[in-house]
């Protein structure tokens, strides 16, 4: 389970980003423990108000928890998971929300926690947070026998198509996966041992080297987007200028960008925009069944929690009614009645507790092998997408590369005649 954890301030943002339904499927507040307020954005709120008593300017400590993708994870193994990382961060007791995501098909889980020790009115330190997360991330891999990830294997933590927010963005605009265009990046660099070698691997899947201003060697692609070749290939700078070197005989951007522009005929222009249009049209399609099933489990997630909601409070109400008042207490006290029905009902409370809880857990298992389907659609689709944007990417570097060619004859055809002219 991959563990990713920071210190930050601004806990409303948090938790709007926490329990925005747009790009999750479900949403469950599994758990609100040490506030005062029962919902997410109270609790917030009350951090907020104590760190304030303080000096600290990131009151919480924000964990995700993310299973392997093909892991059927049970939700008590993410209350146990984020128990041991309380534990190992030394966050015992203190107050903390948990809050369970499902997308995708995918389950996974969001833990934050107030800094604040209440008590002393100082917030908590947390020294070594990331190498204690690395540590139990890899142990419960290995409990769980999951594969473990590249980055447990042989560099510690480090996946070189990890992405940060400015990548995501970058790619969500033009309708791609981060991780395709930076596993284009990284396969482009794994294959190659110089400048040509890199810019030909690149150029096969519709990228074009360039230099750039401030960022050293960047790319280009046909729609005139720019890369950072350094970041999305997860190579560090000096690692790039030792082998590529500082780019200074690449074009500009602004003139890789003409020089695609001039090659790329109109035709084919519309042909790749008719090509990304439909290849949108087909996902948005297959997303939008998913999510007609998706607002149709929310319903039924709401109805189920509304059955119970009324069912404890009658539940509730029958427990209180074994009680008697008056004369009969004070017999009950004395012959010891009044504890046994102490002892009943918290037992049947307990009882009625675990049964709640597992008719949720049937209800979800049940609606996520309704959406598997959809969610397997949406997957095969886009495995689908990704080869042939590279096949497409090949043939248009080959037509790419044959109009150079001939724009080159030409050049020279024409400067054989200005020569013969001139004698």
């Amino acid at each position: 389970m991959i563990l990713k954890g920071s210190q930050r301030g601004g806990p409303r943002q948090l938790a709007a980003h926490l329990l925005n339904q747009k790009d999750n499927d479900h949403i469950t507040v599994f758990d609100v423990r040490g506030f005062v307020s029962g919902d997410l954005y109270g609790a917030m709120a009350e951090a907020i108000a104590v760190a304030k008593g303080t000096r600290c300017r990131q009151p919480i400590f924000s964990l995700s928890l993310n299973p392997p993708k093909e892991a059927d994870v049970p939700l008590s193994a993410f209350i146990d998971a984020a128990d041991r990382a309380e534990a190992a961060l030394g966050l015992q007791e203190q107050p903390r929300a948990i809050v369970i995501h499902e997308k995708e098909g995918r389950r996974h889980a969001h833990v934050v926690w107030s800094r604040i020790d209440a008590d002393q009115m100082k917030a908590i330190n947390l020294p070594h947070y990331k190498n204690k997360l690395s540590a139990l991330s890899k142990e419960l891999y290995l409990e769980h026998e999951w594969k473990l990830p590249e980055g447990h294997r042989e560099n510690g933590w480090k996946n070189p198509l990890n992405f940060t927010l400015a990548e995501w963005q970058q790619a969500k605009r033009l309708g791609l996966d981060p991780r395709e265009i930076k596993q284009v990046f990284r396969d482009a660099w794994d294959r190659s041992d110089n400048l040509a070698s890199f810019r030909q691997a690149l150029e096969e899947r519709g990228y074009y080297l360039a230099r750039g201003d401030r960022r050293g060697i960047v790319a280009t692609d046909m729609s005139g987007q720019v890369y950072a070749v350094s970041r999305w290939s997860g190579i560090k700078t000096k690692e790039l200028k030792e082998r590529l070197g500082d780019g200074g005989q690449l074009p500009s951007v602004a003139e890789a960008q003409a020089s695609i522009g001039k090659q790329l005929s109109a035709g084919l222009r519309k042909q790749l925009e008719a090509d990304k249009n439909e290849q949108k049209a087909q996902l948005d399609a297959a997303k939008n069944d998913l999510r007609k099933v998706v607002m149709k489990q929310r319903a039924e997630r709401a109805q189920l929690a509304s059955r119970q909601k009324q069912r404890q409070v009658t539940e509730a109400k029958e427990r209180a009614g074994k009680f008697r008042r008056g004369l009969g207490i004070v017999l009950d006290v004395l012959s010891g009645r009044l504890f046994k029905l102490r002892k009943q009902n918290e037992a049947e409370a307990y009882a009625s507790f675990v049964r709640d809880r597992r008719e949720t857990d049937q209800l979800h298992d049940a609606q996520a092998k309704e959406r598997a389907p959809y969610q397997e659609r949406i997957d095969l689709l886009r495995t689908q997408q990704k080869a042939h944007r590279a096949t497409l990417a090949r043939q248009v570097a080959v037509l790419l590369d044959v109009t150079r060619t001939q724009n080159g004859r030409n050049r020279e055809r024409e400067a054989d005649q200005e020569l013969q002219l001139g004698m």
